[in-house]
C-alpha cells in the first residue's frame, strides 16, 4: 500500500485522510532499489564519467573532456556501425511486423489445428540466439551454396555470409526468424480483443475481407502495431549474439553493430573511447523510449 490521500465527507466537510504505508512495501522496495543502483545505475554513472578520460580500463587516467566524443563523430568505423545498426533495425522491424501480423491474422481465423500451429510458430522464441546463429551459419555456409549450385543460381553458390553486400540479408533473415514469435503473440492478443460483431456488421454491409483488414482490423489494433514497432526497433538496435554467431561483424566490418563495437573496444584497450560511444547509444535509446511513451500514451492496448 502506498502513501496516498483520500477525501472523505464528514458533516458536509471534506476531510483528507492519509493512508499509512505498510512496512512490507519497504521490504520489497528497498532491496530492489539497492540492487538496481549497485548493478545498473552506479556502473552507468561511472562509465559516463570515464568517457571524459583517457582510461584504458585500468591503471592511471587523465581527464580529457569531450575529446572522445569529438573523435566519435569523425571515426568512419563508428559511423559505419551506426549506419548498419539503424539500417538493419529498420529493415528487420518491417519484415518482422509484416510477417507476424499476417501470421496472426491467419492463426486467429477459423482454421483447423490453429492452437497447435500457434505452438509450433512460437518455438524459435525459446531457443538461444547464439545457437540459432550457429545453426544458420552452417546452413548459409554449406547447404544454401550446395542448393544454389544444384539449381544453377550463381549468386547462391557462395555463402551469403562471405559477401559484404549480402551478409546483412542473412542477419535479417535469422533475426526475423527468432523475433517473429514474440511479435506474433502480441498481434494475436490484439486481434482476439476485436469484437466479433464488428466483422458481422461489416459482412452485412458487403465489405470484402481486404476491406475489413485495412478499414477495421488495422485501425483497431493500431496500438499493438505501435508497441511492436517501437519495442522491436529498440531491441534490434542492441543486436549482438546473432551477428557474432553468423559473421562476427564481417566480412571486414560490413556487419559490425554498435554493440559489437562497444564490446570490442572494451577488450581492445579503448575503454574510455567506447564508453563515450555507449553514452551516445544510451541517449539514442532514451530518445526512442520517450518516443514510445508519446506514441502509446492514451492507447488502449491491453
Amino acid at each position: 500500500m502506498t502513501n496516498t490521500a483520500t477525501l472523505v465527507t464528514t458533516g458536509g466537510k471534506k476531510v483528507r485522510h492519509k493512508r499509512k504505508v505498510e512496512p512490507i512495501y519497504y521490504f520489497f522496495l528497498i532491496p530492489t532499489l539497492v540492487l538496481f543502483t549497485l548493478a545498473i545505475t552506479l556502473p552507468g554513472v561511472i562509465g559516463i564519467f570515464f568517457s571524459f578520460t583517457d582510461s584504458i580500463g585500468l591503471g592511471e587516467w587523465n581527464f580529457i573532456g569531450f575529446t572522445n566524443y569529438v573523435a566519435l563523430f569523425s571515426d568512419p568505423a563508428i559511423l559505419q556501425s551506426y549506419l548498419f545498426t539503424f539500417g538493419f533495425a529498420i529493415t528487420t522491424v518491417i519484415v518482422v511486423n509484416v510477417l507476424a501480423f499476417l501470421l496472426a491474422v491467419g492463426l486467429t481465423a477459423r482454421i483447423r489445428f490453429k492452437t497447435g500451429l500457434r505452438t509450433i510458430f512460437v518455438i524459435p522464441m525459446v531457443i538461444s540466439g547464439i545457437i540459432i546463429a550457429y545453426v544458420f551459419n552452417f546452413l548459409f555456409s554449406n547447404s544454401v551454396p550446395a542448393a544454389g549450385s544444384a539449381l544453377g543460381i550463381s549468386w547462391l553458390e557462395t555463402s551469403l555470409l562471405a559477401n559484404p553486400d549480402l551478409a546483412w540479408l542473412a542477419i535479417v533473415i535469422v533475426t526475423a526468424w527468432q523475433a517473429i514469435p514474440g511479435t506474433l503473440l502480441i498481434y494475436i492478443a490484439g486481434l482476439l480483443s476485436v469484437p466479433g460483431d464488428v466483422y458481422e456488421a461489416a459482412d452485412l454491409d458487403g465489405a470484402s475481407k481486404a476491406q475489413q483488414l485495412f478499414r477495421i482490423t488495422l485501425p483497431l489494433v493500431a496500438g499493438y502495431v505501435v508497441i511492436n514497432v517501437i519495442l522491436g526497433f529498440k531491441g534490434f538496435l542492441n543486436a549482438y549474439d546473432i551477428i557474432v554467431g553468423l559473421t562476427n561483424g564481417g566480412p571486414g566490418t560490413a556487419t559490425r553493430s554498435v554493440a559489437m563495437s562497444i564490446i570490442a573496444g572494451f577488450n581492445g584497450g579503448d575503454y574510455a573511447y567506447q564508453m563515450a560511444n555507449a553514452t551516445i547509444f544510451f541517449i539514442v535509446a532514451v530518445v526512442i523510449s520517450i518516443l514510445q511513451l508519446s506514441l502509446t500514451r492514451g492507447r488502449n492496448t491491453v
